[in-house]
């Protein structure tokens, strides 16, 4: 296993190193945010550890360049900013975990292996099909740059065919996904929100995005 250590405190990058290869591991070092974003897109790490206060461009940065150009090693965040709201800005920016200094090495080390069996699938930031973009944590859509309001269901309905894209979705699924297992309520309500969603996303740009299968469900196909 190949791992990415990005800090600039060199006692801290020395330590990481050395108790990461003492355990098994192959380490890579990059001292500031420039060179890290270099090696990360160069190499196809199975994991990054990340600090958030570099010189140059910070972690949160390098790790939308690094999501933005689909590059998916699985990125932990190191940093003393504890807030909440730094906390969500580093997963938002695409990372997967967040460890606040200082830490215990034993849970750098859990956490770390944690990430590497989690594996580099795509977790994009922004869900996309076609001219269509979806930014969960912004809670935005567009259409060809142009936005589009939806409302809080109709933006779980197209964010749940984003996440599977290629594939055909049941209504059994969706309602359980985007509605829950207990739901009892009319029996065409996926119809419905879908006819909501053509309202909105395919009427005014006069293309498809939304394929129905006759009597199996829906699968997202942008004309």
């Amino acid at each position: 296993m190949r791992v990415l250590v990005v800090e600039d405190e060199v006692k801290m990058a020395r330590a990481s190193r050395r108790g990461l290869e003492q355990e098994g591991y192959a380490v890579d070092t990059a001292a500031d945010g420039d060179q890290g974003w270099f090696q990360a897109s160069e190499h196809p790490y199975d994991a990054i550890v990340l600090d958030v206060m570099l010189p140059d461009v910070d972690g949160f940065e390098v790790c939308r360049r690094l999501r933005a150009a689909g590059r998916w090693a699985p990125v932990l965040l190191l940093t003393a900013r504890d807030a909440v709201p730094d906390r969500i800005d580093g997963l938002d920016a695409g990372a997967d975990d967040y460890l606040v200094k200082p830490f215990a090495f034993g849970e750098l080390l859990a956490r770390v292996r944690a990430l590497v069996r989690r594996g580099a699938m795509a977790r994009p930031v922004v869900l996309t099909c076609g001219d269509v973009a979806l930014d969960p944590a912004a809670h935005t859509v567009t259409r060809a740059g142009q936005p589009v309001e939806l409302s809080p269901r109709e933006f779980a309905l197209l964010e749940f065919l984003l996440r599977h894209p290629g594939e055909v979705v049941t209504r059994t699924a969706i309602l359980e996904h985007v509605w829950d297992y207990d739901y009892d309520g009319l029996s065409n309500v996926v119809d419905v929100y879908v006819g909501y969603l053509r309202r909105k996303l395919e009427q005014p740009f006069g293309r498809t995005l939304i394929r129905t299968v006759r009597g199996v469900g829906y699968a997202l196909d942008p004309g």
